[in-house]
C-alpha cells in the first residue's frame, strides 16, 4: 500500500487546513488509519486515528479542534484542522494498519505563524 499525503502548507494562528492521504488501494480491510506528527527535535506523536467502523481516537492537544475522517469508497483519510496554533507546526504523516504491517506516507509540512 502506498498512501499519499497532501493539504500541508503556512496558515496563521487560527486558521485552517484539510489533509488529505490518498491510498493506493482499497483501505476497507486497514483496522486504523491515523494522522501522526513530528516536529524537529522531538518523537512522532498520534494525533488522531479511525477505525474501520469509523471511531475516532484524538490526542488531548487537538480536541475540539480537529477532525479526522475517513472515505472508504475514495481510498482517502482526512484530517480537518481548525483553529490551528504555532504549536501545531510540525511535518504531518498518515498511516495505514493492515495487519501485520504498518505503512506510512510521505509526509506533509504545516506551518503555523503566530
Amino acid at each position: 500500500v502506498q498512501l499519499q499525503a497532501s493539504g500541508g502548507g503556512l496558515v496563521q494562528a487560527g486558521g485552517s487546513l484539510r489533509l488529505s492521504c490518498a491510498a493506493s488501494r482499497n483501505i476497507l480491510s486497514a483496522n486504523v488509519m491515523g494522522w501522526y506528527r513530528q516536529s524537529p527535535g522531538k518523537q512522532r506523536e498520534l494525533v488522531a486515528d479511525i477505525g474501520r467502523i469509523g471511531d475516532t481516537n484524538y490526542a488531548d492537544s487537538v480536541k475540539g479542534r480537529f477532525t479526522i475522517s475517513r472515505d472508504n469508497a475514495r481510498n482517502t483519510v482526512y484530517l480537518q484542522m481548525n483553529s490551528l496554533k504555532p504549536e501545531d507546526t510540525a511535518i504531518y504523516f498518515c498511516k495505514a494498519a493492515i495487519y501485520p504491517n504498518d505503512y506510512w506516507g510521505q509526509g506533509t509540512q504545516v506551518t503555523v505563524s503566530s
